[in-house]
């Protein structure tokens, strides 16, 4: 029976990608490949790009990501030098920098196994330097007290310290703090201590207030002191020449009393007219100037002025 040409070329083009899944690997740009022979590591590649090897199970490649991983460590409870116990939890950013030695290290390049024994130094690292830091250097009402990248360094120094010479493959990048808190039987203590810390503020800033409204205050009165006793002065100057004034004024009415008598009637008509409205006779004083005609008003008060 006769294949036809396309089947032909079907079936060889199969056997072709067969046979490179068998023998190419591919690398990618954020890996690292571990080609391992009966077991043994025979290469390392960390460029990108395709790889040759036998079939399994002559030989088999472990891919590794090179790029920074994070891993979060527990939450937990650290006791203080100043005895007081602290919530801390903090998260590190490692990646595998040489991938033979992390290979072998860790069970054909287990990533659990390699975080639980990371996992070990970290908590080791954190209880050690944290155990050297008062509680104002977590926890205060004042920043600049606090020193968190200071202990995320010293953290992270220790722990480059402790796989120094391991041999594990493994870079730590950065130590961070993921999380502080407080355990339950103490938060109450700590909120406490804040809030009095906290009234100790308001009672110097109120005492400053009140001192400066005791300067403003004392301040006014001494100015409205000043104002009124001005004003006292004024009155009095004003209230002097008026009385002087009043005087001369006396000296002329008592020389000419007929005129004194003239002023207070119409002065006493003035207010009549000015107030109400009254039917009076006309000889009711001071009405009896309405019944003289003009030439008889003008001979009285020439009169009087000439009295």
């Amino acid at each position: 029976m006769k294949r036809s040409p396309l089947t032909l070329t079907v079936a060889a083009l199969l056997i072709i990608i067969f046979g490179l899944m068998l023998f190419v690997y591919q690398v990618r740009k954020s890996e690292v490949a571990v080609v391992t022979l009966f077991g043994n590591i025979r290469d390392v590649k960390t460029e990108p790009g395709p790889g040759l090897r036998w079939p399994w199970p002559i030989e088999q490649v472990s891919k590794l990501d090179q790029r920074v991983q994070v891993l979060e460590g527990k939450y937990e409870q650290i006791k203080l030098p100043d005895q007081n116990i602290l919530m801390l939890g903090v998260f590190v950013g490692y990646r595998v920098s040489d991938a033979g030695s992390f290979y072998k290290s860790f069970d054909r390049g287990s990533i659990p196994e390699a975080e639980r024994t990371l996992d070990g130094f970290v908590r080791s690292a954190k209880n050690e330097v944290a155990g050297q830091h008062p509680f104002s250097d977590f926890v205060s009402t004042d920043e600049k007290q606090m020193k968190f990248n200071q202990i995320e360094k010293e953290i992270l120094d220790k722990v480059q310290q402790q796989l120094q010479g391991k041999g594990y493959g493994i870079e730590v990048k950065f130590v961070q703090i993921a999380k502080i808190g407080l355990p339950e039987s103490v938060t109450k203590t700590v909120l406490d201590r804040m809030t009095s810390e906290r009234q100790y503020y308001i009672s110097q800033i109120s005492s400053l207030g009140d001192k400066e409204a005791r300067k403003v205050k004392s301040e006014a009165d001494s100015q409205a002191l000043i104002t009124l006793a001005n004003a006292d002065a004024e009155s009095l100057k004003i209230k002097g020449e008026g009385e002087a004034q009043m005087m001369k004024s006396l000296e002329v009415l008592q020389q000419n009393p007929g005129l004194a008598i003239f002023n207070m009637q119409m002065t006493a008509a003035e207010e009549f007219l000015r107030k109400s409205t009254l039917i009076l006779d006309q000889s009711f004083s001071p009405l009896q100037w309405l019944r003289m005609d003009q030439s008889s008003i003008n001979n009285q008060t020439n009169l009087v002025f000439q009295h």
